[in-house]
């Protein structure tokens, strides 16, 4: 990966994690996430933040280490959230340029370049920002080359080896060939399909159902592409006025709820 884009994914998660704490900080931390119900404001806010410090060990030590639990972490006080999730971001930051953004480190999908996880904090971040922003009513907004990221990591950690390993539920998602599509309002799109062997994705215009006898997709989720990434994080029901499905609902349904990492 291009130092350029080293930068960017550093400027996205310096962005998403300060945004993050400031919707977070405007609101009760012990209020229930509602598209997380299982965490309080508080736990998001630890998770990330204890997550940054560990991914930084990881990357220093060059090690596996056992996954840190969420409701240990304590992020401190609500107003002190923004500096300790920066603190943390900056860490990892550093961290990565410490070992090299091409090194090879561990990683659950094996043994990638280290800069899979600066990118995987700033899906992760994004996400819960969107999170912190639905439980106290804050403003969030996404750029869509960070959204189209998002969704393109997540196409990639589907189809990765030994991804079926993180959640067995994901072995149903093999298939005899069926094709779902994802369809910004403009430029390329995804198209995942279902093999016996596991999932491909690929990036490419997106028809609709029918457009192309026997070729085309068996269902497409259209919609801008920020609210696509809400859709394929499971934060957006499909049946939002923000996106449209044509074809095969329940293929769809079926596929988000069986992705989940």
């Amino acid at each position: 990966m291009a130092s350029t884009d080293i930068a960017r994914l550093s400027g996205w998660l310096r962005e998403q994690a300060a945004g993050l704490a400031r919707a977070a900080a405007g609101g009760d931390p012990d209020a229930q996430v509602p598209t997380c119900p299982e965490w309080s404001l508080r736990t998001v806010v630890g998770h990330l933040g204890q997550t940054y410090r560990w991914t930084a060990e990881l990357l220093r030590d060059g090690v596996p280490l056992p996954a840190p639990d969420a409701r240990q972490a304590d992020p401190g006080a609500p107003d002190a959230w923004e500096r300790w999730l920066g603190d943390g971001a900056e860490e990892l930051i550093g961290a990565l340029g410490w070992v090299g953004a091409g090194t090879e480190v561990w990683t659950f999908t094996g043994r990638r370049p280290a800069w899979f996880w600066l990118r995987r904090m700033v899906g992760d971040t994004t996400i819960h920002h969107y999170d912190a922003a639905v439980t106290t009513g804050a403003a969030f907004k996404v750029d869509d080359d960070l959204a189209a990221d998002v969704i393109t990591e997540g196409m990639e950690l589907l189809a990765a080896p030994g991804a079926e390993g993180l959640n067995p539920a994901m072995a149903e998602l093999r298939g005899n060939g069926e094709r779902l599509g994802v369809r910004p309002d403009s430029g390329d799109g995804w198209i995942l399909t279902r093999l016996p062997e596991g999932l491909r994705w690929e990036r490419g215009p997106v028809e609709l159902p029918g457009a192309r006898k026997g070729e085309g997709v068996d269902v497409v989720v259209s919609g801008a592409v920020a609210d696509l990434m809400l859709v394929c994080t499971r934060r957006l029901p499909l049946d939002d006025h923000r996106v449209t499905v044509s074809g095969d609902r329940a293929l769809l349904e079926h596929w988000l709820a069986r992705m989940a990492f």
